[in-house]
């Protein structure tokens, strides 16, 4: 059987893009928490330094949705406090957001804020976010975790989508 190379040369698909800024939106808002930098100055960076960089170790990084990438980080930023709020009422009572992993606190701010911009779908933003959960917890149970959270989060921000 062989495999045919030519995945890389096509560029990515809107989906892909759209894909690639959810996850990128997820490690700015990890990179905001752990480093104390300004969402613009951790947006230039992944704008120079992530989107459709190619490396030998890494391989291509797809060139996501900036636009979605833009639009997520900077409603996370503005809506932290009700997004947590959000997530709070989401999670068992005795697990505050302050007490989650801070990978999945940024999962849950991000998702939160495409979830109140409107622009998605409920369902597909679940979906996706679940999606960038396996990623970085490919062996884990985070990802059904998420599920639940963001399903009751969705609930609550757009009841009549289910």
């Amino acid at each position: 059987m062989t495999s045919d190379n030519t995945d890389h040369l096509k560029p990515p698909s809107k989906r892909e893009k759209k894909s690639a800024a959810r996850l990128y939106a997820v490690q700015a808002l990890f990179q905001m928490e752990a480093s104390d930098m300004t969402v613009d100055k951790v947006r230039r960076q992944f704008y120079d330094f992530f989107f459709g960089l190619v490396t030998e170790e890494e391989g291509e990084f797809i060139d996501g949705d900036s636009d979605l990438f833009h639009e997520i980080t900077e409603v996370a930023v503005n809506e932290q406090a009700k997004i947590d709020q959000m997530t709070d009422r989401a999670l068992v009572a005795k697990w505050p957001i302050a007490r989650i992993d801070s990978t999945l606190r940024a999962i849950f701010r991000a998702a939160g804020a495409e979830l109140l911009s409107g622009l998605t779908p409920p369902k597909v933003v679940i979906v996706e976010f679940v999606d960038v959960a396996k990623a970085f917890y490919p062996e884990g149970r985070e990802s059904k975790f998420v599920n639940a959270v963001l399903d009751h989060m969705a609930r609550e921000v757009k009841p009549e989508a289910f």
